[in-house]
């Protein structure tokens, strides 16, 4: 999964998308699109951007939602979040209160 949420970090385009969603959840495409274009300057085909808007949902970035003809686009922020404390949180044995004075792990008596 991680593997995933890099992939689709690294491209700009999908970057920019994300950035847009950040500032005005549930967009259309045609509304993603033309904040593209306004913004950024990104002047995409609405295909091209259908399938950034997938490499994004396979990696559970953005969440699709049907309301009559209209597709909306939300933003899912927990698979960064997963990322970011698999490196912040220490592991049981490398916390400050779990090691002798020496420095070493403390071994369970």
């Amino acid at each position: 999964m991680a593997e995933d949420v890099f992939k689709a970090l690294a491209d700009p385009t999908r970057r920019h998308i994300l950035d847009e969603l950040v500032e005005r959840n549930g967009q259309t495409l045609f509304e993603i699109c033309a904040r593209l274009v306004s913004k950024h300057g990104l002047s995409l085909s609405r295909q091209a951007i259908s399938q950034h808007l997938a490499v994004l949902e396979s990696a559970g970035l953005v969440r699709s939602r049907r309301e009559g003809r209209y597709k909306f686009h939300d933003l899912d922020t927990e698979p960064l979040e997963v990322i970011v404390t698999r490196w912040l949180e220490p592991a049981e044995s490398d916390r400050p209160d779990k090691r002798d004075r020496r420095g070493q792990p403390d071994r369970p008596e």
